[in-house]
């Protein structure tokens, strides 16, 4: 594996009849499919997880496949019952099961005879999603996404090419008002030239809005000019998809030539943006487990997303009709459910949860069984400043220790090293109330340096501190860093000890006040995932 170089709440542990727990069994399905009675059919083409059918398992929506070669094999099955279903495992019982029913809103047609369900689909059990334009430019160029089938859509007629603002809101309406539809998702093929198709999403999403006044999430690849994102903002959406579906180079490359192209630099800038526009947990982005990459990937991918406010929505691979992966497998469930646990516990450690969401794919759920594994997400939570109220929050506590507390300076103790800084910050309650900074050096030798841990004196015993040190260590192992050292205080020595710091050469003094140079023991940092 080579890693790209930039380098519902609560948890569900309902009990099903064979003794497993509710997030286990989703994972088993949506890996190894249902085999269902022929009069149950499905989604079996499109641009995102498709060929599948969503059900309901204590209330839970879940798309599961259920017509793929794969399928014949699995140890599910459906039994009917006056009451509706029970989902077999081997031929036991282990769980009551519906099915999603068609919603009415499909038996209606617009003027020109078009059917609404060519022009926007059911997913989950209440969100309406529509691909607004089936064609794609990188399918023009050879360079289409392999796991998308996006154009052959278009060839069987389950769809149109371009669905008018009016078409949109229309439909729009009828599945609100009809079948309760609760939130809608807007994608896109990539138009020619690229980022085209985003004032058009952007007009559709105003005439949405208009109409039906339902949150919106809008899915895009990012723009060259990352200005355009503001025309989606502008448009009343509340929630956007930017999609990198894999950290690791080579498999994306391979996977989405085009979407490696754009690059991860520009990928963050992206999501950055999105995060100031649309807040932290309004952003999101797939990534596909089963393309080939490794699961210490996938939570390496997930940190770094949900470091920067944006909800990494693992999904397993499911093979699509029409696509370059249509004769693939899913993942195999246990991996999935290492994946799951790992990122599972990343979300609750950056107060990042499904929610919060107000619109898109992770709020729907029903692809991913991601949000069965979240857990009430700590108290006090460690992450990047991930907005310009944020940072100058970090800077007016640093002010408030080093100049006016400790007198180390006289008006500021800002310098150089800021502008090229992580600043991290420690917030309880959505409030911050400690900062630390890590910068890499210049010195070619994979060297960082941390500096500037500071917390509000009234929450010290939140033991910020410990765990602002403890994030810069693992912030800094996942940039590369070989080599982690910091200026300390002589009183605070013992403090960074306890945390496996190791002191390097004597104590000096520095600002008029003696500092020892400490390194830390970078072998301490837990991994994301145990192996």
């Amino acid at each position: 594996m080579r890693r790209i170089s930039h380098t519902p709440q609560g948890g569900t542990t309902a009990v099903n009849a064979a003794g497993g727990t509710l997030h286990h069994l989703i994972t088993e399905i949506q890996s190894l499919g249902i085999q269902v009675q022929k009069d149950i059919t499905g989604r079996n083409g499109g641009a995102g997880p498709a060929e599948g059918r969503a059900f309901l398992i204590n209330g839970v929506p879940v798309s599961v496949p259920i017509a793929a070669d794969y399928v014949l094999t699995s140890p599910f099955t459906l039994k009917e019952t006056a009451a509706g279903y029970l989902l077999l495992k081997n031929g036991k019982p282990i769980s009551s099961l519906h099915v999603v029913p068609e919603p009415r809103f499909y038996s209606k047609s617009t003027d020109e005879g078009i059917s609404y369900r060519q022009i926007a689909l059911l997913h989950g059990k209440d969100c309406l999603a529509t691909t607004v334009l089936q064609r794609c430019v990188h399918w023009k160029r050879s360079q289409k996404c392999k796991f998308c089938a996006t154009e052959s859509s278009l060839s069987n007629n389950h769809t149109i090419a371009r669905k008018t603002p009016g078409q949109l809101a229309q439909v729009a309406r009828a599945a609100r008002d009809m079948d309760g539809v609760t939130h809608m998702i807007l994608t896109s093929g990539i138009g020619d030239p690229p980022g085209s198709e985003i004032p058009y999403l952007a007009q559709c999403a105003r005439a949405i809005k208009a109409e039906a006044n339902i949150p919106l999430q809008v899915q895009i690849a990012p723009p060259k000019d990352l200005g355009l994102i503001d025309e989606l903002k502008d448009a009343g959406v509340e929630s956007i998809g930017i999609h990198i579906e894999s950290f690791d180079a080579d498999i994306l490359l391979k996977m989405a030539p085009a979407k490696a192209a754009i690059g991860l630099n520009h990928y963050e800038r992206a999501w950055k943006k999105a995060v100031q526009l649309f807040g932290v947990n309004q952003v999101s982005s797939f990534i596909i487990a089963g393309l080939g990459e490794t699961i210490t990937s996938i939570a390496w991918g997930s940190e770094f997303l949900a470091d920067l406010g944006v909800y990494p929505f693992v999904v397993p691979l499911r093979p699509i009709p029409g696509s370059s992966l249509k004769r693939s497998t899913p993942p195999h469930p246990d991996m999935m459910k290492q994946v799951y646990e790992a990122v599972g516990k990343i979300l609750q450690t950056k107060g990042i949860a499904t929610h919060k969401i107000l619109a898109g794919c992770a709020r729907c759920g029903a692809c991913s069984a991601l949000s069965a594994y979240e857990n009430k997400e700590e108290d006090l939570i460690c992450h990047s400043a991930r907005n310009p109220d944020e940072t100058s929050e970090a800077f007016r506590i640093r002010k408030q220790i080093f100049v006016n507390e400790q007198g180390l300076f006289d008006k500021s103790d800002r310098d150089e090293n800021d502008q090229n800084a992580i600043h991290l910050v420690a917030t309880q309650n959505e409030k911050v109330i400690g900062t630390v900074r890590i910068y890499k050096t210049d010195t070619g030798l994979d060297h960082w340096v941390g500096g500037r841990l500071a917390v509000e004196k009234n929450s010290r015993s939140t033991h910020a501190g410990t765990a602002l040190v403890k994030e810069a260590m693992k912030r800094v192992q996942k940039k590369g860093c070989r080599v982690f050292t910091a200026h300390i205080q002589e009183k605070n020595v013992p403090f960074f000890s306890e945390l496996g710091w190791k002191p390097v050469g004597p104590v000096k003094s520095h600002l008029g006040h003696p500092h020892q140079k400490m390194e830390a023991n970078l072998n301490l940092v837990p991994k994301d995932i145990q192996i």
